[in-house]
């Protein structure tokens, strides 16, 4: 039997898979973006507004999603890699989306700033948690 450190928590690998997914879709969203007017566009059906609303920032929009996209594969590759940094860095990017979803919910977006602040909460108080925490090598 081994110690706290070396069980790996429940829920690690959908936490990785998080990380990646996000990754994905940030990536999707930096290229539509930056390349508009391609087929690739059609995904957008299913938030028409909140494409229209990044179209109007120009490419800028694109190159925030694409550090977007680098700094979750990175956090995707730490996590599973058992990486402090990674820890880290994921739990930073979750930090920050809680913050953005706190200005959301400030800004009169009720719903879309409740419901991101919740969710963030709970990943951050599972990623927190000294078993979660522990699991990582330092160095």
């Amino acid at each position: 039997m081994g110690n706290e450190a070396d069980q790996r928590p429940r829920g690690f690998i959908p936490i990785g898979a998080f990380f990646l997914f996000g990754a994905t879709m940030a990536a999707y969203a930096a290229a539509t973006l930056l390349k508009p007017g391609t087929e690739l566009d059609e995904l957008w059906v299913l938030n028409k507004t909140g494409h229209a609303q990044l179209a109007s920032l120009g490419k800028g929009a694109g190159l925030g999603f694409s550090v977007l996209s680098a700094l979750l594969c990175a956090a995707s590759v730490g996590w599973c890699r058992r990486r402090y940094w990674g820890w880290v860095l994921g739990t930073t990017i979750i930090a920050i989306n809680a913050a953005g979803d706190l200005v959301n919910l400030a800004l009169g977006e009720h719903l879309k700033g409740a419901v991101g602040v919740a969710i963030a909460s709970l990943l951050l108080i599972y990623l927190t948690r000294s078993a979660v925490r522990n699991y990582f090598r330092r160095g």
